[in-house]
């Protein structure tokens, strides 16, 4: 059989279908729905009433929850795992080493204290995180934030001695140090409690061209900000809106300052770097471990800058003491939360954010589940913890990440073993960086940006996949590089939701037409073959309807039906006021009052059921007639008007006032894009029927999905004029109703029959 269909053309194939394809069943509205469907409300689970549940299970659960290394430790696979975990650790703890120092030196701290944001946060991530491959520690763009802070609050130009303008650099860094560890603690305290309070979804505000805009103008922030390290400049602090244009700007002014000894150490670094990272995609099948350009980069410069005299013969700037052992933990200065609230909360955002997207892509990639709030949780507790021991906020790295992945990483067991190796350096080999040039580690900041750079491509994806995601990364970006990173981030999210709420004002309305020979309603704009059902309209609407457009949902609609409902309506009162005016003045002019008391009702009766023309003639009639009426005259002329009375309406109607007609008998609201409806919403709909009753055209609603349905019952929308008999299962129940139960006009029994 399905060698014989594919030997038919698509024509004899959908007709073959269409034969074997049948379906009988009765028309449904509601109110049938719920009888034959046995609808009852769906069970309401509090899940507070959860929370307080005490038992030994429920405990067990809450420890595995919070703390997961209890559960996957227990499990770990020695023979399996710890072979690569060993070789993907010692890895990463060689990138750790070069980038702690470098993203301290650009966060504007001591480069001892990157190595120490290495070693903390790493393990307490490994006893509370859920991903087995992000690595978590120093990072390019939580660095430059921190370091953005570190100039705003503690500039060097507060640091300036004497009338000489001396540097009193060990008082700066012990003030910013004070600051970046407070500011950890802070973020740590904003992330612990987003997460306790499962906020995790916060970052689902944070869409996926807004955080890769974002970044890349990070990434342009922190190629700025090692430019003093590779020309050898002396830059003034800047913060604020346009710090980044003025930094550039002070950099084109100085270059002739420019140390020429630190250039060409930043320049041959960075060529090194470059080739070694080619080397290691060229040759990544055949290596078990990447090359470990860096630490060989900093271990050939700090051997020729010891060796050559760098700092003395050719001036350039060198790393300078790094102590040996661990520091004392440090009380935080909550005094200082309110200046660095702001700034807090913007970077645990943005931490969270990179963190969640990467250990999600690793979480697919490998058939694992991470838990957005138990890593707020885990990000929290590590600069939490990190925090009181002097370490800056931290993240996770792209470039080490991937480099613990791919050197056989299972578990965050390699991270852990990457934490002993740095604790190793600290302790013992540390001090041997003494006289590493600071233009090198600038030069390993600048060539990790590759990733981040490269984002750039996004502009042309963007522009063929989406202009509206293109908007935002624009938007972003702009945002990000003039007003610096915690108001280009706000100005980014605001712009973002502010953006969704016009998409949600503006969208898709269309009238559906049937796809002959079928059940199955699409636009007639957009599908030539699909057919209106003559005298039924069913109009769409792409997105729910509430209060900010259920307005435009109603002009919308009124001008798809091609019918100027306001205007109708403006002229159908009009003349039904003058109507009622005239009748009255009539009734006043020439009935005496006697008979117009006794027969208040008939003559009304009379007048409506009769043309004005006719009305004055007959009152003459009456006026010379009147004290002649008998008794029997009257209950002769009371039957008469009886049946008249019947057709009152009949001289309200629209053809009756000699107002156009519309060209439809019925309308149909398709809702099955409804997703939810508030009382804004709810007086429009009512309104629709109102209106478009009086046009003498019936409405009702189709396909509607069941909590809408609920809504509409607790806002008490249904009601005499409006029930559940207005509401049907499908669009095609409502629109073969319509024609069968059409208010006036012959019903076609063909038509009726093909639908």
């Amino acid at each position: 059989q399905r060698d014989t269909q594919a030997l038919l053309s698509t024509t004899e194939a959908m007709e073959l279908r269409r034969r074997d394809y049948h379906v009988e069943r009765p028309l449904l509205n509601q109110e049938q729905l719920e009888e034959l469907g046995s609808r009852s409300p769906a069970p309401v689970t509090l899940q507070w009433q959860t929370w307080f549940r005490c038992s030994r299970a429920r405990a067990q659960a809450l420890l595995l929850q919070y703390l997961p290394v209890l559960a996957w430790l227990p499990q770990y696979s020695v023979r399996d795992w710890l072979l690569g975990d060993l070789l993907s650790g010692l890895s990463v703890a060689i990138m750790q080493l070069p980038q702690g120092l470098a993203y301290a030196l650009l966060a504007g701290l001591p480069p001892v204290f990157g190595l120490y944001s290495s070693l903390y946060p790493v393990f307490v991530y490994f006893l509370f995180g859920t991903s087995r491959h992000i690595s978590v520690g120093t990072f390019a763009v939580m660095s430059v934030m921190v370091g953005s802070v570190m100039e705003s609050l503690a500039p060097d130009d507060a640091f300036l001695l004497g009338l000489n303008s001396t540097l009193d650099v060990a008082a700066r860094d012990d003030t910013r140090v004070q600051l970046a560890s407070t500011l950890s603690v802070l973020v740590g305290l904003f992330q612990v409690g987003l997460g306790m309070v499962h906020f995790g979804f916060v970052v689902t505000y944070l869409s996926e061209p807004l955080v890769r805009a974002y970044t890349t103008a990070a990434s342009v922030h922190v190629f700025v900000s090692q430019l003093k390290y590779v020309f050898g400049l002396h830059l003034s602090s800047r913060s604020g809106p346009l710090s980044l244009i003025y930094t550039v700007l002070e950099v084109c002014w100085k270059l002739p300052q420019t140390v020429v000894g630190t250039m060409v150490t930043a320049l041959v670094a960075g060529v090194v770097l470059v080739l070694v990272k080619l080397l290691n995609e060229k040759l990544r099948r055949h290596l078990p471990m990447p090359l470990p350009g860096e630490l060989l980069t900093l271990i050939g410069a700090t051997g020729i800058s010891y060796g050559v005299g760098l700092k003395q013969t050719f001036g350039v700037d060198i790393v300078g003491k790094i102590p040996v052992g661990l520091v004392p933990p440090l009380v935080p200065r909550p005094q200082l939360f309110a200046k660095l609230l702001g700034n807090a909360f913007a970077i645990a955002v943005v931490g969270f954010a990179i963190a969640i997207s990467l250990g999600k892509i690793f979480a697919l990639r490998h058939g694992y589940r991470v838990y957005s709030n138990q890593e707020l949780v885990a990000l929290g507790l590590s600069n939490l913890i990190g925090g009181i021991f002097r370490c800056f906020p931290v993240s996770c790295s792209m470039s080490r990440s991937l480099v613990q992945e791919s050197t056989g990483g299972n578990t965050q067991v390699a991270g852990a073993i990457s934490s002993l190796f740095i604790l190793i350096i600290i302790l013992k080999l540390g001090e041997l960086f003494q006289d590493l040039p600071k233009a090198v580690l600038a030069a390993v900041v600048i060539v990790n940006l590759k990733g981040m750079v490269m984002q750039f491509t996004d502009v042309f994806s963007l522009w063929k996949a989406n202009r509206v995601d293109l908007l935002i990364w624009v938007v972003t970006f702009v945002a990000t590089i003039l007003l610096n990173l915690d108001l280009g981030l706000a100005v980014a999210v605001v712009f973002s939701l502010m953006l969704v709420v016009v998409r949600t004002q503006m969208p898709h309305y269309s009238v559906l037409g049937q796809v002959p020979d079928t059940d199955i309603y699409r636009d007639v704009a957009e599908y030539s073959g699909a057919r209106e059902v003559p005298g039924v309209k069913v109009f769409r609407s792409s997105f729910t309807v509430y209060f900010a457009n259920a307005e435009l949902y109603s002009d919308s609609l009124k001008q798809r039906c091609g019918v100027d409902v306001d205007y109708l309506l403006s002229q159908k009162k009009k003349l039904l006021r003058k109507q009622d005016l005239k009748l009255k003045r009539l009734q006043k002019e020439n009935k005496p009052p006697k008979q117009a008391a006794t027969s208040k009702d008939t003559s009304i009766s009379i007048n409506v059921n009769t043309s004005v023309v006719d009305i004055e003639s007959n009152n003459d009639v009456e006026g010379s007639k009147a004290k002649e009426a008998s008794a029997g005259t009257e209950l002769e002329d009371t039957g008469a008007w009886a049946p008249e009375d019947a057709k009152a309406s009949d001289m309200s109607s629209l053809k009756a006032l000699g107002l156009p007609q519309p060209d439809f008998h019925t309308l149909i609201l398709d809702l099955s894009s409804f997703s939810f409806v508030d009382t804004v919403c709810l007086k429009s709909l009512k309104n629709i029927f109102r209106d478009f009753r009086e046009i003498e055209v019936e409405v009702y609603m189709a396909a509607c999905q069941a909590p809408v349905i609920t809504q509409l019952e607790d806002g008490h929308f249904f009601d005499a004029s409006i029930t559940k008999q207005h509401l049907f299962a499908s669009v095609h129940d409502a629109v073969l109703f319509a024609l069968q139960h059409r208010r006036s006009g012959p019903i076609d029994p063909v038509l009726v029959t093909k639908l």
